[in-house]
């Protein structure tokens, strides 16, 4: 069954809408695969809103909406072979938002002309406004706006000149508005303020209260109260005293809570009441006191926790307390202090690796002390290079010999071996901190080269271990050299240890020691 083409539009035939909200009219399709939606105004004023369109319906947004709006709106909906179908709604707009704002100025003095003033806000159309002001049920003022000819919401005022009595002290002055369109629904129609008419005074006998008192403890919970005598209401506004005579603002309420004071909420705290209509002002003051054990606000190594050695470093420590407290800044290694009983930065010119290390911060006074600790690392390149050769008995040709390298730097240097060829250039041989060599041979003797590296630089340290050739003659003495001679990264003179071992001749296939040798270079 083929649906017929038919079309609505939500709401239908006439809306009711108040200037400054939103409203939606909606056209909806039925019996149309593809509806094609248009709108416009009876008059082609300009839509005042947004059209969005979607399968089988569409929208017409006015948000917020405005005078502009006030038309006969026209839903056009065109369907391929099915025809064209239009409906319209009309769009009634009014606006009465908020209650009348009564004011009553000067303060009420008997005998003296007072002036009430009854405004209310933003009226259309205001030619259907009535306003009523009365003095409990005596009706002091009664107007009507039926020449007014406003396009637009407007804010209507009615001004009443009395001379108040000592009797008039205590009663209500109301000020009644109503909008009463018969033909259009809406809610509310009528809106009522009232003022007391009452002798304004003060602020005085201003007073600050505190709980639990003006002495606390770090961590507590404070509560200041400020109390006057004012009317109307005094506006009241805390601050608090800083350095240098200056103030800082903090809330505008009666009583300040603080839950968990802190140190720096020490100080002279303000109560200031403001009474706008007497245009008085008046002032409290109360001291509070924080007490308590040091808190640690700073510890810190400028420029970095890791440095390079010769950088310039500074340590600094402080900390906050009531009583002030003790502060000692040291390397936990250190039996002495760095610099005791002090806040400031700790400077390190220069700084040197012996320098590197955890530092702690000791801050005390009567109610407690609190530790904390900072590591400062220093990077350095290789140094203290050494070479330990073992074993320190007498060698025999195939025998084994050790030797091993060790340095210190940060990061831990890498260490490799290289040995000198005969040509004069060097051969890397191994990555390990110790070489040994095994079935030691005549062509294991020469120069052997530690080298140690990191980032920051190298070191290189050197050992020659050399054998004079035997003699053939008996009862020669042959002088057997094995030689270490340690050569760093310049030029260092060699230093050789000449061992003489007396052997018969003829003696085949060994050389050995009579005397041991270690060196540690």
């Amino acid at each position: 069954v083929v649906k017929a083409f038919e079309m609505e539009i939500i709401p239908a035939e006439r809306i009711v809408a108040q200037i400054g909200d939103t409203l939606i009219l909606t056209c909806n399709t039925t019996g149309c695969a593809s509806p094609s939606f248009s709108w416009r105004t009876q008059m082609d004023s300009p839509l005042g809103g947004k059209v969005s369109s979607y399968r089988t319906y569409s929208t017409l947004t006015m948000d917020p909406v405005s005078i502009v709006n006030s038309h006969s709106y026209l839903c056009t909906v065109m369907c391929d072979g099915r025809g064209i179908k239009e409906k319209s709604v009309k769009v009634e707009l009014y606006s009465f938002p908020s209650d009348p704002v009564i004011e009553i100025s000067p303060s009420l003095v008997a005998g003296e002309p007072a002036i009430v003033t009854c405004k209310i806000p933003d009226v259309y159309p205001s030619d259907r406004l009535e306003v009523v002001l009365k003095k409990d049920e005596h009706v002091l003022l009664e107007e009507h706006f039926l020449e007014d000819d406003s396009t637009n919401t407007e804010t209507k005022i009615v001004t009443y000149t009395f001379h108040p009595t000592a009797e008039d002290i205590g009663k209500e002055i109301t000020c009644v508005a109503k909008l009463p369109i018969a033909d259009m629904d809406f809610e509310p129609k009528e809106r009522t303020s009232s003022q007391k008419l009452n002798a304004n005074f003060g602020p005085q006998n201003t007073v600050i209260t505190t709980s639990p008192g003006n002495l606390l403890m770090e961590g507590d919970s404070l509560n200041l109260t400020c109390v006057t005598q004012s009317n109307p209401p005094a506006k009241i506004v805390w601050s608090k005293y800083l350095a240098e005579e200056s103030i800082q603002h903090l809330i505008k309420n009666s009583v300040l809570s603080i839950p968990h004071v802190h140190f720096n909420d020490s100080g002279r705290y303000i109560c200031e009441v403001i009474n706008l209509v007497t245009n008085k002002t008046e002032k409290a003051t109360v001291d509070i006191i924080i007490q308590g054990a040091p808190v640690i606000t700073k510890l810190s190594i400028e420029p970095s926790t890791t440095v390079q050695e010769g950088e310039n470093v500074s340590i600094e420590c402080s900390a906050e307390s009531n009583p002030p407290p003790k502060i000692i800044l040291r390397r936990k290694s250190d039996n002495a202090d760095m610099r005791p009983y002090s806040a400031r930065s700790i400077p390190l010119p220069s700084v040197m690796f012996q320098n590197g290390g955890d530092y702690e911060c000791l801050a005390e006074n009567k109610f407690g002390k609190i530790k904390s600790e900072i590591t400062l690392n220093v990077k350095y390149g290789p140094r203290n290079t050494m070479i330990t050769v073992i074993p320190t008995a007498a060698l025999k040709e195939g025998e084994t010999v050790t030797m091993k390298c060790t340095s210190s730097g940060n990061p831990a240097p890498v260490i490799s071996w290289k040995k000198k060829k005969a040509t004069g250039e060097s051969e890397k041989i191994s990555k390990n901190a110790t070489l040994t060599i095994q079935n030691l041979k005549s062509e294991d003797l020469g120069l052997y080269e530690c080298e140690a590296y990191n980032q920051f630089g190298k070191e290189e340290k050197a050992v020659k271990l050399y054998v004079q050739a035997r003699l053939e003659e008996p009862d020669q003495m042959i002088p057997l050299i094995i030689a270490f001679s340690s050569v760093a990264a310049v030029a260092v003179p060699a230093v050789a240890i000449l061992i003489y071992v007396s052997r018969q001749a003829k003696i085949n296939g060994s050389y050995s020691l009579v005397k041991a040798l270690r060196l540690k270079v």
